[in-house]
């Protein structure tokens, strides 16, 4: 069984999110921004803060001249403050190699600081329209379901772009559209809890056809609550909110519960190079520490 490009390509053109990202006019660089801000990020916490990228550092160049501290506070709460940092590593290397540009061979986007093989391929096609699979959470859940009449599809494997790219239209225009739709129908109908079949636009799904069968996969659900995660989330805030270097004695009250657990924190942080110790002892934001 397979996906029917042109219904779900016309249930898209008539449904989708507007999306600032999407529109035209928006450059390769401002999508690259908000494919790396949307992973693990809700779109809804996404949109203000990329609006505000998008005003600060419309090109490579504004923000590999910026500190990575400040693209770190900036970053806010949009959690895996990693991602900024390799962001403005990423501009940093496109400011000075590619020309202030973001380049459109996935080859060479796979060669940049930051960038994965999902976030390669949502560039090549969403912001220039080329005809390569785009394989996301909701894309491979859509992608098990309507195709193989699984209610998941398990753990990403190396046939996942095979599998996508077979489905895709062979005219290099609709395709772009179709990797799109594919997500969107993830992400709003096909969803992995409460997919709401009633408004699938598909007629066709393998899973609906087998009666939907429930899953076979075991999930354990991550906390969040008491996690190194929040150890340094707690750190990285103090140090966002701070106008200079601190003392270590802020951070240790930042983080009370688990004494063990923030020194881990702590030096995971400088390890990751989201924050530098200064020669006197006091800590910063990455590339603030010269201001004590």
């Amino acid at each position: 069984m397979s996906i029917d490009s042109d219904v779900l390509i016309d249930w898209y053109d008539r449904t989708a999110r507007d999306l600032p990202w999407r529109r035209p006019g928006v450059s390769a660089w401002q999508i690259l921004m908000s494919e790396i801000m949307l992973q693990q990020t809700p779109v809804v916490r996404v949109e203000p803060v990329w609006r505000e990228w998008v005003a600060r550092w419309p090109v490579p160049s504004a923000m590999a001249a910026a500190a990575p501290g400040e693209v770190l506070r900036a970053w806010g709460k949009l959690g895996y403050p990693r991602r900024a940092l390799r962001l403005h590593e990423c501009a940093q290397v496109l400011a000075a190699e590619h020309g202030d540009a973001v380049p459109a061979d996935v080859e060479v986007l796979l060669s940049l600081p930051g960038i994965g093989a999902y976030t390669a391929r949502a560039v090549a096609c969403f912001a220039y329209g080329q005809r390569v699979p785009v394989v996301d959470t909701n894309v491979r859940r859509v992608v098990a379901r309507a195709v193989h009449g699984r209610a998941e599809a398990g753990n990403p494997a190396a046939r996942d772009l095979a599998e996508t790219e077979a489905l895709l239209p062979a005219r290099t225009d609709r395709a772009a559209t179709f990797s799109a739709a594919l997500m969107e129908l993830g992400a709003l109908v096909c969803t992995a809890r409460t997919p709401d079949c009633d408004r699938c636009p598909l007629p066709r799904c393998a899973w609906v056809t087998a009666g939907r069968p429930a899953s076979d996969i075991v999930r354990r659900v991550q906390k969040y609550d008491g996690t190194d995660r929040q150890a340094r989330g707690r750190l990285l805030d103090v140090l966002r909110a701070a106008t200079g270097p601190v003392e270590r004695i802020t951070l240790d009250l930042a983080w009370t519960r688990d004494p063990g657990q923030r020194d881990r924190a702590l030096d995971s942080l400088l390890v990751d190079g989201l924050i530098e110790q200064t020669s006197d002892g006091l800590f910063a934001l990455a590339g603030e520490g010269g201001a004590s």
